[in-house]
């Protein structure tokens, strides 16, 4: 009578690892397949364009405010390194394309060179703009 006792005791035993690996495969996929969005890290009144095109890619975003600051990454930086570290974004995603998000009210001599040192990084450039 004992000996059914105790079999009955280790049958009724669940068995959690088939789950937990699961659990983790399916951690593991929804990781893989999330697509972050990446922001310049300033807010700026985009123009509007009647040919603005969305693009669906993430790409690298280089913001200009009014007053003539860039920003990358959420950060100011100078304009000196500008092409430094679009080669670096491009190092890291050689099929990204550098989209300038620049404000209604920027300079256009600022855009300029923004423009220029990310082509000279090997960039292709974009304007990001708002469609009619």
């Amino acid at each position: 009578m004992a000996r059914r006792h105790r079999r009955s005791r280790e049958e009724t035993d669940i068995n959690i690892t088939p789950m937990l690996d699961v659990v983790f495969i399916m951690l593991i996929f929804f990781i893989v397949t999330t697509s972050f969005v990446k922001e310049t890290g300033i807010e700026v009144n985009r123009p509007s364009a009647a040919t603005a095109e969305k693009k669906e890619r993430g790409n690298i975003l280089i913001g200009i405010r009014e007053t003539g600051e860039i920003y990358m990454n959420k950060q100011q930086i100078d304009i000196r390194a500008v092409r430094a570290n679009v080669e670096r974004s491009l190092a890291e995603n050689p099929e990204g394309q550098v989209v300038i998000v620049a404000d209604k009210g920027s300079k256009t001599g600022v855009f300029i060179e923004v423009m220029d040192q990310a082509r000279l990084a090997g960039a292709v450039v974009s304007v990001a703009a708002e469609q009619q």
